[in-house]
């Protein structure tokens, strides 16, 4: 771009030059700057694109080209602006008045005195060739030599022919002779007189010494000859043909250069409108590349920043500079690095947290205790499934309420509140240790179902206080161990059935054995009436003996039963068969079977499934027979047989039979219903109170479950029993 410009300035000092080439070198000037417009146009583009997508860092690339822009445009401008007033006068002042006078006299005056001289030689030559009219060629020859060859006069006079032929001539020196003859199509053109002031210059043949000579020629026609002319010819002095040649070119050159003023003006505000163009694109081009090389690494920075922020910490390009911005991006890059050994830490950290969270929620979820904890204002804050599943209660949705306000275990918060708030209490006084831990048996009523309503459960509870935030929080954690109650209630009532069927057995055949011996010893011996009492009593005591036999049995039964013989059986087939036996009592019309079609085979013993049913039916019609007021009812007994669906603890879909004895009788008492399955607890007169112990202890040996209920479509009893292990199970598992 330099070198152009450098010799479009030039053209201007050089008129062939500038003829020539002038307008290719404008050409590739345009060219050159309609180049840097469309780079300079798509550097603008993309800058638009990056903006109008919202890239980072457009707007600090913008403000560095403007800036950069402006720093090359402005000075360009101020010097192009002085340039072009400069231009424009200096042209002007070079093309003077007076000048153009001086030029135009001198030239008038050079061409006076050369016409002066024309004039007179062309005089001489009329004269001269009046004189030769008529004359032989030798005759001419004499005159003119006798007139033109001496020291005084530099006129060479010559006769020649149309041809071209010398007829007579003053010249002694042939070379001078031939330099003077004129041209053969001058003479072959000779209508009239010809008189010329010529320059050698005008032959391409003249030397480059001679290129300033000038001549005066004159050719006349000589009278009464036929075809002759004379030719008088006088060359200028040298000084003065050299002045008046000087002078000419110069007003001619002067001449030129005033006609073509303003094209000179304007084709220096051409050149330099170009500079400016190709200065401000290449200014506009220089500052885009100066941008982005500046603002590259603070682009860095500033993306690295960004990175960070939204938490990616790999390392920037760091730029290869030994400036502040090197150091700087070397310095964020370490930076960075240490950022990211740091989460690398963290995020090892809380991948071992999260890990150890698991296990914890894992054991948490798998064991069989339920856990809850809560905050100094007794607000729950967490709790395990087993403590939802021991309290028949969904716990999650009641995180962040109070233990008081979640229905269903007010019973039990009150319980913890309490003794959470006494050992706070003592806490404070200093009566113990900054760690406190509680240990208590809390029995609740089941809050799940009406069918449970009248039933209590027993939680063992153990909780302690850890301190967060400088605040009391509290654990608790409860298992259900009602079922270990009974069990050990079952075990002691066994021991004692045990000994007490051991005690009572012993003398009772012999009481028998006495009794019967005196009524037959002394039946014959005594009246009718002393006969009569002495047989009242000895059957009183034979009944009552066999009573206490009966018990006895029931004790054995119930303290050292043998284990259960599991096979497969079926159910309805089983039920069938008992109710069957009932019909002889004048019970079939009250005793309903409702059997399930295609009920799979449950797992039992048929002779202890036996004794179940058996003592279910029997209670139930027990309790219809004590039903006495209500009018117009008519005692009835269900036996119902169904195949039901349960979720096990795994969260699995099984299949179970379920059993159930319906009656409509006087129903379960709120005391009874909470220790019916316990040994001696009855509400019949002559009841052991064994017979749902029994039923129970048979249960659990096949692996099934009993829950009992009062009816709420009608009054009257539900007992309901859960086969969970069948004989298709068994026999896949086999």
């Amino acid at each position: 771009m330099s070198i152009l410009l450098f010799l479009l300035a030039s053209a201007s000092e050089n008129t062939a030059f500038f003829d020539k080439h002038y307008s290719l070198l404008v050409g590739i000037c345009i060219l050159v700057a309609t180049s840097l417009l469309l780079l300079v146009s798509l550097m603008l583009y993309r800058l638009y694109e990056r903006y109008r997508r919202g890239k980072f860092g457009v707007k600090l690339t913008s403000k560095l080209v403007l800036l950069f822009a402006l720093m090359g445009i402005l000075p360009g401008a101020v010097i192009y602006m002085v340039s072009v007033q400069f231009v424009s006068r200096s042209i002007e002042t070079w093309f003077d008045v007076r000048v153009e006078t001086a030029l135009d006299s001198g030239v008038k005056l050079a061409q006076s005195m050369l016409e002066t001289s024309r004039t007179n030689v062309t005089s001489r030559a009329t004269h001269l060739s009046a004189e030769l009219a008529g004359m032989s060629p030798q005759e001419m020859n004499t005159i003119l030599v006798s007139r033109y060859r001496n020291p005084e006069t530099d006129i060479l006079a010559t006769v020649i022919n149309s041809k071209g032929k010398i007829l007579a001539s003053s010249a002694t020196d042939p070379e001078i002779l031939a330099k003077s003859l004129p041209p053969s199509s001058l003479l072959e053109q000779m209508d009239e007189p010809y008189s010329a002031i010529e320059g050698t210059a005008d032959n391409p043949d003249t030397p480059e010494s001679e290129q300033s000579k000038l001549t005066i020629r004159v050719i006349v026609p000589i009278n009464g000859t036929d075809h002759a002319y004379l030719q008088l010819y006088q060359p200028v002095s040298e000084n003065i043909a050299a002045n008046a040649e000087a002078l000419r070119a110069a007003y001619s050159e002067y001449q030129i250069r005033s006609v073509s003023r303003s094209g000179l003006q304007k084709m220096y505000i051409v050149t330099l409108s170009l500079t400016l163009l190709l200065a401000i694109f290449g200014a506009t081009a220089a500052a885009f590349q100066l941008a982005a090389n500046l603002a590259r690494p603070l682009l860095l920075l500033a993306q690295g920043t960004k990175a960070v922020a939204e938490g990616n910490l790999s390392p920037r390009p760091i730029v290869t500079s030994t400036d502040e911005l090197g150091t700087l991006t070397k310095s964020f890059n370490a930076m960075t690095l240490q950022l990211a050994e740091a989460r690398s830490q963290a995020e090892k950290s809380r991948s071992e947290l999260e890990t150890a969270k698991s296990y914890l929620e894992s054991v948490m979820t798998n064991m069989s205790a339920g856990v809850i904890g809560f905050d100094s204002n007794f607000k729950l804050t967490d709790c395990n499934d087993p403590a939802s599943r021991i309290l028949k209660l969904d716990l999650k949705p009641f995180i962040g309420t109070e233990l008081s306000q979640i229905p269903g275990i007010t019973v039990f918060a009150e319980k913890l509140t309490k003794a959470f708030t006494q050992l706070a209490a003592q806490q404070a006084a200093g009566s113990t240790d900054e760690a406190f831990h509680l240990q208590e048996q809390i029995e609740i009523p089941l809050p799940s179902s009406p069918q449970q309503k009248d039933s209590n459960q027993t939680l063992l509870a153990r909780g302690s206080s850890h301190t967060v935030n400088g605040e009391n929080h509290y654990i608790v954690v409860f298992d259900d161990i009602s079922e270990l109650i009974s069990a050990q209630r079952s075990i002691a009532w066994g021991e004692v059935a045990r000994r007490l069927a051991h005690e009572i057995k012993n003398p009772l055949t012999p009481i028998q054995l006495a009794a019967e011996r005196l009524q037959m010893k002394l039946h014959n011996k005594l009246e009718n009436q002393e006969a009569g009492i002495l047989k009242r009593s000895t059957d009183t005591i034979v009944n009552q003996v066999t009573a206490m036999k009966q018990m006895v049995d029931d004790f054995r039964n119930y303290a050292k039963a043998p284990p259960a013989s599991l096979i497969a059986l079926d159910l309805n087939a089983l039920v069938e068969e008992i109710a069957h036996l009932y019909a002889n009592d004048g019970a079939m019309n009250i005793v309903h079977p409702i059997l399930a079609q295609g009920l799979p085979q449950i797992m039992g013993d048929a002779t202890r499934l036996r004794q179940v049913i058996h003592n279910l039916l029997q209670n139930a019609i027990d309790a219809c027979s004590e039903v006495s007021d209500r009018p117009d009812w008519q005692p009835e007994i269900e036996i119902i047989t169904e195949k039901v669906h349960y979720t096990d603890a795994s969260g699995k879909i099984c299949i179970a039979v379920r059993l159930s004895v319906r009656d409509n009788g006087l129903g379960f008492s709120q005391e009874i219903m909470s220790r019916i399955f316990e040994p001696y607890v009855t509400t019949k007169e002559r009841g052991t109170g064994l017979g749902m112990a029994v039923v129970k202890k048979i249960i659990e040996e096949h692996g099934g479950r009993i829950d009992l209920h009062n009816r709420t479509d009608i009054q009257g009893a539900d007992v309901s029993i859960l086969f969970m292990q069948l004989a298709q199970e068994k026999d896949s598992a086999a």
